[in-house]
């Protein structure tokens, strides 16, 4: 059914003359007039009858007018979803603990009126996929894995260089220091079950183990943070990599230890992917507070893969 046709059914009623809806319209009343015959004809009804004053509803006609306003309102709802500026801003992040959602909630406290959408997607071409299809506006990502370049429709900008850190049980040998070198991490055990490969941290992770020699464990399944923190709690022979802003929280028995690495310190590059041409200007806005709060990056004495290279 023609929507234009349908609102100039809707302005001849409320005004009760073409001439009059043809001003409001601002097209001619032969317009009107076609518009109005090609809808009766659509219905198979007569809409209106001529009448001294104007224009008259047809019993179909009344019966026809609520609906017609309800479609209407219909297509304005629809075409408001997707308005930019209309819509919420739909931003990935990997994980709701993650440093990532973590900006995400800096950016809702000093924007409040912004309506967002935050959503988790799996893997970076999923992510990039959903980016240039319009599905979301924004992700978080390590930019890419060495080999798969970005498509030239694609932009980002680094956001965060997040230091890792050492957790481990009370037991490990590494407990009780203030912060451990990535030489003293040379052979020991480093439980990662969520590394998963061909993403952009098994990519990272890949990296770091090459330059640094060091012993990455992915066996067993991945069920998720609480195991993990249980397992490396029991366990005095293992330890994870976690990242600075990651918010975990554990039993106070389990006694957990965060340790800063240094020596250099690893930094994962946390980096804002959006699609060159997407109008929606809550976007303007994010990538300004970004750059507003976080951190500078590849400072002295941190390390990231010569791959991560902002843009």
């Amino acid at each position: 059914m023609d929507l234009e046709a349908v609102r100039t059914f809707v302005a001849v009623a409320e005004a009760g003359q073409f001439q009059k809806a043809a001003t409001d319209l601002s097209i001619t009343q032969q317009a009107v007039s076609k518009r109005i015959a090609a809808l009766e004809s659509n219905l198979g009804v007569r809409l209106f009858t001529r009448a001294p004053r104007g224009a008259e509803l047809t019993i179909d006609g009344q019966a026809f007018l609520p609906h017609a306003r309800e479609l209407l309102r219909v297509a304005e709802r629809a075409g408001a979803s997707v308005r930019p500026g209309r819509r919420p801003l739909r931003v990935d992040v990997i994980a709701s603990r993650s440093a990532q959602s973590g900006l995400m909630r800096g950016f809702h406290r000093a924007h409040p009126e912004i309506d967002l959408d935050v959503m988790m997607l799996f893997d970076i071409e999923t992510a990039v996929t959903a980016i240039r299809s319009g599905a979301i506006d924004a992700s978080f990502r390590a930019v890419a894995a060495p080999g798969r370049p970005f498509p030239g429709d694609i932009a980002s900008v680094r956001v965060l260089n997040e230091p890792l850190q050492l957790l481990t049980g009370p037991a490990h040998a590494l407990a009780g220091a203030r912060s451990v070198s990535v030489a003293q991490l040379t052979g020991h055990r480093i439980w990662m079950p969520g590394i998963a490969p061909g993403t952009e941290w098994g990519a990272y992770y890949d990296d770091l183990v090459a330059e640094f020699g060091l012993t990455i464990e992915v066996t067993g399944p991945n069920f998720g943070s609480d195991a993990l923190l249980d397992t490396i709690a029991d366990t005095p022979a293992l330890a994870t990599f976690m990242g600075e802003h990651t918010r975990l929280i554990w039993p106070a028995g389990h006694g957990l230890r965060r340790i800063p690495v240094t020596d250099p310190t690893p930094v994962y590059p946390h980096s804002l992917l959006w699609h060159r041409d997407n109008p929606h200007p809550a976007l303007a806005t994010l990538r300004t507070h970004l750059a507003a709060t976080t951190a500078g990056h590849d400072s002295a004495g941190t390390w990231t893969p010569g791959w991560a290279i902002p843009r």
